[in-house]
This record gives C-alpha cells, structure tokens and sequence, in this order.
C-alpha cells in the first residue's frame, strides 16, 4: 500500500467515515437505513490455509435486519486503476469468509453473513477496470456457464463527482474528495471550517483530519508547502491563512520585478534601434530572455559601444 492509501486507510478507521461512505455514495436505500451506530470495526488480518498472512485495508460490520445478522463491510482503497481488482477482491471475501468459519461467527445452519465489497478509488484519472470478475472470464455455453465464479464490488470513484455535487453534500467523504482537488485556497480554508463544524464534538477525529489534510497539502503542492506540524483544524486553518498570505505578497513582488525587467529590455531594444537601426531576430531574443544583471551590463555598454557585437561583448 502506498502512503496515499496508507492515510485514506487512517481517516476511515473511524465509524463516522465510513458510515458518510455508505450513506453518501452506495445508492441503496435499505443500505441508508441501517443503524450505523451498531458499526464495530472487525480485524482485517487473515492467515490463509499455507499460512501466509496478508492485511486487508478495512473491514467493519453493521447490524443488519434487527440484531440477528451483521453486514459485512471490506473496503480496500486504490490511488492506482489495478485491471485484476475483481481478482483480489474475490480473494479477499474468500479469506474473509475462512476467518470468520474459524472464529466461528457464522449464521444458523451453516450459513455465512452477506459481505459488501468497496473499492474507494482517489487516483488521478476515471477508474477503468471491470468491477466484476465474471467480465474477465470468456462464457461458456450452455449450462457450463452456471459454474463460472461472479463477484461484482461497488467502486467509488472520487473522479466520478463534480465540485458542484460535492459542494452539496455535508458529508466527510465528500469533504475528503473536494480537499484532494481543491478548486482555490478560499476552498481549502472553506473546508477546513467545514470539517471542524461536523466534527465539533469529535476532537480524536478533528486531529487525525488535521494530520490527513496536511499530508495532502504538502503531496498536491509537490511539497512546495512545506507547513509546521500541527494538532488541530484551528491550527492548520491558521497556518494556511498565513501561507497564503506569504504566497500573495510574494507573488505580487514578483510581478513587479517582472514588470520592470520587460520595462528596462523594452526601452534597451529602442535605444539599439535607434543607434544601429532595425535589430536582427536573434538579438530581440536574446533580450527577451536576458535577465536583470544582463540588461544592466548591455545598457552600460551602449553608452560607447561602436557596434551590436560591442554591446553584446562579442
């Protein structure tokens, strides 16, 4: 798993990312029902029959139909498009089902509780892998094709959803997709007021969102925002503000020091023009591209230089 995943895998160890998950983009309405403060988190480590262990990203349960039956939940997340998903997938049901045989938490008459495959997909780029198995098997005719394995998971793909919808929802899932692909940085700091709103009464989430956003902060910036480590969302809010600000001033500066640099090549390439006469192409490039020290010297030089190769020191 790459760190991307790795934070993603943090922010949905807790119940209330997972259930805005659910609610906010499994368009099932006997999904939205459940009672999600039933929502357990259930080991997503599995030791297969050859003893080789493997760690599965999330799994959590949810009581289903009254307090006899559990759903299942596995979601494994992807900042890559994998073309075997359905494979894995499958693969981890299987192992998921043989751990729970062993402990034992099985229905009544030998029978297994429903699991409910996620893949949550934030990478750059639409999803484009099949999300069943049974579309990368050729069919067989006749009856053969009765036993040929199908498994088909949910994919949520965050590119899937425009800022508009998202901007609609007040849901965490929506905020985490929006803070990956913020539209300006009025937007971040929008968000970051956003999450501390739906998270008041949460201060062991509010730190780890805190964490989270820095590190995407940091990543999407390819590490040109390089803030100080912070605790909370007040915190980073206020971090970010004086960034921004730093950002401003700094780009204003730069502006004007563009602005006089294309000031003093203009009025060089006037002054050679009126000395020499119309300029070669070579040499209106070369001022162009020239920067401050150059065109101090050039202009030094034109004050007694009896020819273009004189100013130009050639």
């Amino acid at each position: 798993m790459g760190r991307h995943d790795a934070s993603c895998k943090l922010l949905f160890s807790s119940p209330e990312m997972v259930r805005d998950l659910i609610v906010g983009f499994v368009p099932d309405k006997w999904l939205r029902g459940l009672d999600y403060t039933t929502l357990e988190r259930v080991s997503g480590s599995y030791v297969t029959d050859d003893l080789r262990e493997r760690a599965d990203d999330i799994v959590w349960r949810v009581r289903a139909d009254g307090q006899w039956m559990y759903l299942y939940l596995l979601i494994e997340f992807q900042s890559t498009v994998d073309p075997w998903m359905p494979v894995r997938m499958l693969t981890y049901v299987g192992l998921l089902y043989q751990d729970l045989i062993r402990r034992g938490d099985v229905l009544p008459g030998h029978r297994l509780p429903p699991v409910l495959p996620i893949v949550f997909y934030n990478g750059d780029g639409r999803w484009r892998a099949a999300t069943d198995i049974a579309a990368l098997i050729p069919r067989l005719p006749g009856r053969l094709a009765r036993f040929l394995p199908r498994l088909e998971y949910v994919l949520v793909d965050e590119n899937r959803y425009s800022a508009a919808h998202l901007a609609r929802l007040r849901n965490l899932v929506a905020a985490v997709m929006r803070m990956e692909r913020p539209e300006s940085e009025r937007d971040v700091l929008d968000l970051v007021d956003l999450v501390g709103e739906m998270l008041e009464d949460k201060p062991e989430l509010r730190r780890t969102f805190a964490t989270w956003m820095h590190g995407v902060l940091e990543r999407r910036s390819g590490h040109a925002m390089a803030l100080p480590r912070v605790r909370d969302l007040k915190e980073l809010k206020m971090k970010l503000a004086e960034r921004f600000v730093q950002w401003a001033e700094q780009h204003k500066q730069e502006g004007r020091q563009e602005g006089r640099q294309e000031g003093e090549a203009l009025l060089l390439q006037r002054m050679l023009t009126r000395r020499f006469g119309p300029l070669p192409a070579a040499v209106t490039a070369r001022i162009a591209a020239a920067g401050a020290a150059d065109l101090e010297a050039w202009s030094d030089r034109l004050l007694d230089a009896a020819s273009l190769d004189a100013v130009f020191g050639r």
